[in-house]
């Protein structure tokens, strides 16, 4: 039978990358290309799952406009309740690799039955799939308890589940057992009040959240790795050497390399699913745009991935 991965992207996006040789602050530019795609962070952890070799569909919120662009590259399944969606825009410049990346908040849902609708249309579809992602903000107009909500419908039904969402909405999130969360360094911070600047302070804030119910906690940090922290233990992975790029997709890859494992695997090997995971976020920052991978890089660094076990607390 073939896995099934549900994304959900409640504050879709217009991805705009404008390229240019050099970006330097208060000076006109010359873009040489100009790239536009739809995008938001469901939408990006659905393109770098099909090209992982997984079946993924999105749905979330939208306005009509961009649910069609969005049916002409992916299974796609909106509930149309917003007025119109927002753009993010990337400057990458082409001398060092380097990205400025601007976020517009988007607009406000102003429907009263908007978050029922898109819970009801989630539920629908759990019986036909086995992992389900929640990434990224909210609308206005949302309460930041829905991502908590669908995430706990899902995880009674024993589906994989994975919560990539920031502020209260991350909190709430955090009570909702059997979830896996995956904050970045500083999310994670704001979460637990702790410290979470090495490895170790990272397990010291997030353990606190295995042991009242979260399966794992998979922190981002950048060029410093990841760690994850379960109930089983703690591991820190982190590739040998700094790749330069745009960064700006690369928690969205590291998110759907972690799902399409816990997809496929009820006893989850983290070892692997880490060393998979840097190899699929370092693969992501070479491409200029957000939701691609270079697949042969992902191979090829796969190996050179260097894990290590962190002591838990409860050890």
């Amino acid at each position: 039978m073939v896995e099934v991965i549900l994304t959900v992207t409640m504050n879709p996006a217009y991805d705009m990358t404008y390229r240019v040789e050099s970006f330097e602050r208060g000076q006109a530019h010359r873009v040489r290309s100009v790239e536009q795609r739809i995008g938001g962070k469901g939408i990006n952890v659905t393109r770098v799952l099909n090209q992982l070799g997984k079946y993924a569909r999105a749905t979330g919120f939208s306005d009509h406009a961009f649910a069609a662009a969005a049916e002409l590259e992916l299974p796609v399944d909106f509930v149309h309740a917003l007025p119109w969606v927002r753009r993010t825009v990337v400057i990458s410049e082409s001398d060092d690799g380097t990205a400025t990346a601007l976020w517009e908040p988007g607009a406000r849902i102003s429907n009263p039955h908007a978050a029922e609708q898109l819970a009801t249309r989630v539920r629908g579809l759990l019986p036909d799939i086995d992992g389900l992602v929640i990434s990224g903000s909210l609308p206005g107009g949302i309460d930041p308890g829905l991502p908590a909500d669908i995430a706990r419908t899902a995880t009674a039904a024993g589906i994989s589940t994975i919560c990539d969402v920031g502020g209260e909405a991350l909190r709430l999130a955090a009570a909702v057992p059997g979830v896996v969360l995956m904050p970045n360094s500083e999310e994670l911070q704001r979460l637990t009040g702790r410290a979470a600047a090495t490895a170790d302070e990272v397990v010291a804030a997030a353990y606190p959240l295995i042991e009242r119910g979260v399966e794992a906690v998979v922190t981002t940090r950048g060029v410093d790795g990841m760690v994850a922290v379960t109930a089983d233990g703690a591991w820190s992975a982190v590739l040998p050497e700094k790749i330069a790029g745009n960064p700006s997709g690369a928690d969205d890859s590291a998110v759907a390399a972690v799902i399409a494992a816990l997809s496929e695997n009820s006893a989850p090997d983290w070892v692997s699913i880490l060393i998979d995971a840097v190899a699929t976020s370092a693969a992501a920052i070479v491409v200029p745009v957000a939701g691609e991978i270079d697949r042969c890089l992902r191979t090829r660094i796969a190996p050179t991935v260097t894990v290590e076990k962190l002591a838990t607390p409860s050890a």
